[in-house]
């Protein structure tokens, strides 16, 4: 989404030549929610849950972006996962951390234009619960994502050798490994409840502490999407170095923080990646609700999600046949 005229550097205008019927909803890109927002009440059930949208060729366009980036994103973190840890260097989780961060802000730069910049379930989920899209427009985004994920393991297992794949896994997430032991093949890694409030956690950290930005209008205005990006890729690659670490459990890959990239290598690979995989939808997902409750709690002068067409909570109360829509 280029600014207009080459010159605003500011994330709310990167819509603008846009027409409201097909403009991309930006998410990390928020505009001021006065000049977004349109009347809740002069809408259908089916637009507030976006269902026309299925029939429109932008959301599908939008959805190849969000397919590829997340593709590439696969590729390239696990190739870093596998690349660090063969590497044999001294502390490979800070490595992989500082790597993984710079791969996800450019990646987020290149997506951005296409689709609002999400190559991620919990951004797309979170974006609906918000408001910022239509529910149906996140259904969309995160099949792109996880169908995007598998191209990106396969491309990955079609350059690796068998060897590298069965003993990395394809980079892919794991809570547990069979690893060889005195008495015979023992199984390392974290249990599944120490998994899902890890997963939890960090993905709660993740919105709050980066996505947060993005999503108030104010904060991305002044911040512009390029130091967005940043924050959030910092933060993520900061939460992959606490979460392998803090746990010094050998066998737990560190939180997933995106379903769709675990998904990926489980499909492709297979066996153990499949042990404990819903711990890394599960814990997303609460994290994603107890974000949308936070943002519903708190002053409203301090966060604008509840101006915005598809806000969770009033989609339900026209879909149920309530008299108001919440501002």
């Amino acid at each position: 989404m280029a600014a207009n005229n080459g010159q605003r550097l500011h994330v709310a205008d990167d819509e603008e030549s846009q027409s409201n019927a097909t403009k991309i909803p930006p998410v990390f890109c928020t505009p001021d929610p006065e000049t977004w927002m349109i009347d809740p009440r002069k809408q259908t059930t089916s637009e507030m849950w976006g269902l026309n949208e299925l029939l429109t060729l932008d959301l599908w366009r939008a959805s190849v972006g969000e397919l590829v980036g997340t593709a590439v994103l696969v590729f390239m973190l696990d190739t870093i996962v596998i690349s660090t840890i063969q590497s044999d260097i001294k502390l490979p989780n800070l490595v992989l951390s500082i790597l993984a961060a710079i791969i996800i802000t450019i990646l987020l730069l290149a997506v951005h234009p296409v689709s609002g910049g999400h190559i991620n379930p919990i951004i797309s989920f979170s974006a609906a619960l918000v408001g910022l899209i239509s529910m149906s427009r996140a259904v969309a985004y995160i099949a792109a994502q996880c169908l995007g994920a598998t191209l990106g393991a396969l491309a990955l297992k079609a350059v690796v050798s068998s060897t590298i794949e069965e003993t990395f896994s394809l980079g892919g997430c794991t809570i547990t490994v069979i690893a060889p032991g005195i008495n015979g093949p023992v199984t390392i890694g974290l249990s599944m409840d120490q998994a899902l409030w890890l997963e939890i956690f960090c993905s709660f950290i993740f919105l709050f502490a980066s996505i947060w930005m993005a999503y108030d209008h104010r904060q991305a205005s002044v911040l512009g999407h390029v130091l967005v990006f940043t924050i959030v890729g910092v933060v993520l690659g900061l939460l992959v170095f606490v979460s392998t670490t803090v746990t010094t459990e050998k066998g737990y890959a560190g939180a997933g923080m995106n379903p769709a990239r675990c998904l990926g290598p489980a499909i492709v690979r297979g066996g153990h990646l499949w042990d404990g995989h819903w711990v890394f939808w599960a814990g997303p997902t609460i994290a994603c609700a107890i974000f949308y409750l936070y943002t519903k709690i708190i002053p409203s002068q301090h966060h604008k999600s509840k101006a915005y067409d598809h806000d969770f909570f009033n989609v339900m109360k026209v879909t149920l046949g309530g008299d108001h829509i919440t501002k």
